[in-house]
């Protein structure tokens, strides 16, 4: 009979992220569910950074898992679109979060930004105030369609914005493009790849465009191109970019040799992550009883800033059982094409791997995963039908939902 037990050796303690969120943007796209909110005004620079510190602070305090004491592997600034905050902003904030953590402190340093004129001129300031890699939210070159999905900047300025990124130094940059685009044809999907790609990031990110619920673009659905040519995109996208160089190492994040992002990768291995700011979320394995916790900050921009250095500021809480950790451990971990060791599952969800393992051999018969002592990853059919794979790890009262409403 398998057991539920954990290990019996205590495994090590998982990798400390840091994620920060700056949630105005000059305009809401109408495909954008994040917790965020067009500008009316200037930024509150100096409230908002003083609030993100006092919430640091009482995390560090109150949230366990000691921490205090742990090296951060990475900061991801967010939003919204932080590059919108100035340099001093984003110096003094990152000066706070160094002074609040063991030397030496020498993690990737992440910042999102677009293209926009809003931005220009900043990059090579912010790399100054400690950003070291930067990422774009470029979504198209084609100025058509960056019009349909309600974007500030076009082409012109997607290209100066990756010129200038280079120009201020940043070695480690993304690129973000979208597809399924509203109108999109398979020639500009490939055109957009291609002309990425000729501007030498070390990432390229790309996703497929979806409706989400509550947004403009989900309540008016847009025409978009038909599932097969969607999945063209896709096989394209693959193809074009392995050619020159990036491996696809999850299901969405393509890079060179070193260039892959150590925040997200930490999401995706089942990392430990702080939260910071409205909306923010994280996940923290407390110690010694390495318990696994999960929460979540205020998400209205006003009300966090209210409650910021006090225990409001954390909006909900929950302690995930061994069946979500299962789930939510898979739901991460097999989006890595290279998959995850046993071992790791053991070490970030202190569980036995006996746990997943029927699944997984289920999966496994079906061409959807392989399987072996060493290593776990989805086949290229399960990488396409991941929520086949991913169903079979659901707690039974969600399973028994999805089944009903199937």
């Amino acid at each position: 009979m398998e057991s539920d037990q954990a290990p019996p050796v205590q495994p090590p303690v998982p990798p400390l992220a840091l994620y920060v969120h700056l949630p105005w943007c000059v305009r809401k796209c109408p495909y954008c569910d994040f917790n965020s909110y067009a500008l009316r005004g200037p930024v509150p620079e100096r409230a908002y950074v003083d609030a993100l510190l006092a919430d640091l602070d009482r995390d560090l305090e109150q949230e366990g898992g000691g921490a205090a004491d742990r090296r951060l592997v990475s900061v991801f600034l967010g939003g919204g679109t932080p590059s919108l905050f100035p340099a001093r902003a984003v110096a003094r904030l990152l000066d706070g979060v160094r002074a609040r953590f063991p030397a030496p402190f020498d993690p990737e340093v992440s910042l999102e930004a677009n293209p926009g004129t809003v931005e220009r001129g900043r990059f090579a300031e912010l790399r100054a105030a400690g950003v070291n890699r930067l990422s774009i939210g470029v979504q198209s070159f084609q100025a058509r369609l960056l019009a349909r999905v309600g974007r500030i900047h076009g082409r012109a300025e997607a290209l100066a914005g990756a010129e200038e990124a280079h120009r201020a130094g940043f070695s480690r940059l993304n690129l973000d493009l979208m597809y399924g685009l509203p109108g999109q044809t398979r020639a500009e999907a490939r055109d957009d790849l291609l002309t990425a790609c000729a501007l030498g990031p070390d990432h390229v990110s790309v996703y497929q465009l979806t409706l989400e619920p509550g947004t403009p673009f989900h309540r008016r659905p847009p025409s978009l191109p038909a599932e097969d040519t969607i999945w063209a995109m896709q096989c394209g996208a693959e193809e074009s970019l392995a050619a020159r160089g990036y491996d696809r190492y999850e299901v969405s994040a393509y890079a060179r040799a070193g260039g892959q992002c150590r925040h997200n990768r930490n999401y995706w291995e089942f990392g430990d992550y702080l939260g910071i700011g409205a909306g923010a979320h994280g996940k923290l394995t407390r110690l010694p009883e390495w318990r696994i916790g999960r929460y979540w900050k205020q998400s209205r921009p006003a009300r966090y800033l209210e409650t910021a250095s006090g225990a409001q500021r954390v909006a909900g809480r929950s302690w995930p059982g061994p069946a979500d950790l299962v789930f939510e451990f898979m739901m991460n971990a097999l989006r890595l094409t290279g998959g995850f060791a046993p071992a790791l599952f053991e070490a970030r969800t202190g569980l036995p791997f006996a746990r997943a393992a029927s699944e997984l051999r289920e999966a496994a018969d079906l061409g959807l995963v392989r399987l072996d002592a060493s290593c776990v990853r989805t086949t290229a059919r399960g990488r396409r039908f991941l929520n086949e794979v991913l169903v079979r790890f659901l707690p039974e009262g969600e399973a028994r939902d999805r089944a009903g409403a199937g």
